[in-house]
């Protein structure tokens, strides 16, 4: 089986998660693809595939070579809820010309929209038909680990360490480490292939928190309600205001963090705002905490205590200072990639990845890329030619750290 062939495989299984659910995973359907990747590790070899109850895969190639450091590979099965992921019907664009993709009738790519798209000329793309996302993102990941251990089993000459491999449910939803077993995955570091472009190499990505606004009106009669009503929509409509517009994800690039209003809802008694607020730079992130803060208080001195009410949580942390204090695993990235011929660029993801998670419980996990992009909608796509050399890069890593005495 190819890598394209088995990508397609892969992203003919509707495996989107559903942020509504409680229940981890939060979709059944995830069990489809988790249950069909088991079969194909034994297949393969690696003889303790299993999946808990929790939709987690693992298993594990045995080192080949005697004892060295054990690496792990992880991918995520769920596809982004933002977009359906059934009925998937990719197609191929043998060699890429570099302009625009028509997908359907009305449903163009085009290239001035996406720049990265310049890089691709020449190569084999895989699309949508434009009515759904594709599923690279993470299925391309999973096909790249799993080529890596089909080449290992066609060449058992070829010395490796212990492999370890995890696939996770939920990640598209921040659950994607919820019920991860560290002890059972067994690794000594790992990578993510969850990237973009397969000379991206990700050691930092922003750290994140959440807020919910509350907001507690005075509801009275409008025909009475001269300096009496305090409508809970018109102070939330305030907040907002009150919270710099430059610091809006539609404003900002690269290192600038961002404050996202992602829910809203209310009636004249109560309202709520839900925002998502990031940054690379961990006191930056407290500064916008601090100004919505502000703006709380100050709403509270206008209409009175308990008026509006900031609650915050933090959801993940920037795994530069854990990936930083573990230089090797950096270096054995950036030095495969260079012998491959992707010379590495450092990118600093503007999201978050289950690697980061991972690395604060003790993994240090940075990103890898897969060679996909334009996440999350109708005009993903994945490079073929780069997602084969994904694999290659799992490959190179993992030999790495044979001693050349024991290759």
């Amino acid at each position: 089986m190819s890598a394209e062939e088995r990508l397609i495989r892969y992203c003919s299984i509707d495996t989107q998660s559903d942020p509504t659910s409680a229940a981890t995973p939060s979709t059944l359907k995830q069990f489809d693809l988790g249950n069909l990747l088991v079969k194909e590790l034994k297949e393969l070899g690696l003889e303790d595939a299993c999946i808990d109850e929790h939709c987690y895969v693992y298993a594990h190639l045995p080192s080949n070579c005697g004892e060295v450091k054990k690496v792990g590979f992880i991918a995520h099965l769920d596809t982004s809820p933002d977009y359906s992921g059934a009925g998937v019907k990719p197609r191929i664009i043998e060699c890429y010309d570099g302009g625009d993709i028509e997908l359907c009738e009305g449903v163009v790519t085009r290239a001035a929209d996406f720049p990265l798209l310049a890089m691709l000329k020449g190569k084999r793309l895989m699309v949508t038909d434009g009515s759904t996302l594709l599923g690279a993102d993470d299925k391309a990941g999973i096909t790249a680990v799993m080529e890596a251990l089909a080449w290992w089993q066609e060449h058992p000459e070829v010395k490796h360490g212990e492999i370890c491999v995890a696939f996770t449910p939920d990640e598209e939803i921040g659950n994607g480490t919820k019920y991860f077993d560290l002890e059972k995955f067994g690794a000594d570091f790992g990578y993510t292939m969850d990237g973009g472009a397969l000379q991206g190499y990700c050691d930092e990505t922003f750290n994140a928190a959440s807020a919910v606004v509350k907001f507690q009106g005075f509801t009275i009669h409008p025909g009475s309600a001269k300096n009496r009503m305090i409508n809970a929509m018109n102070v939330a409509h305030e907040f907002h205001g009150m919270l710099p517009g430059h610091m809006r994800p539609e404003h900002t690039e690269d290192r600038e963090g961002f404050i996202h209003l992602t829910n809203m809802s209310g009636a004249c008694d109560t309202a709520v705002l839900k925002y998502i607020i990031r940054d690379h730079d961990a006191d930056k992130l407290e500064e916008m905490i601090g100004i919505m803060h502000s703006a709380e208080d100050f709403l509270n001195c206008l209409y009175g205590a308990g008026t509006v009410t900031v609650e915050i949580t933090y959801a993940y942390r920037n795994m530069k200072e854990i990936i930083d204090a573990n230089p090797e695993v950096s270096e054995r990235a950036l030095r495969a990639l260079n012998e491959i011929g992707y010379p590495p660029v450092r990118v600093a993801v503007r999201g978050g990845t289950d690697g980061a998670q991972l690395s604060f419980r003790g993994l240090p996990c940075p990103n890898l890329g897969t060679g996909a992009g334009n996440y999350h909608g109708r005009y993903e796509y994945c490079c073929i030619d780069e997602l084969e050399d994904a694999s290659r890069l799992i490959r190179t890593i993992a030999e790495e750290l044979v001693p050349e005495d024991r290759r």
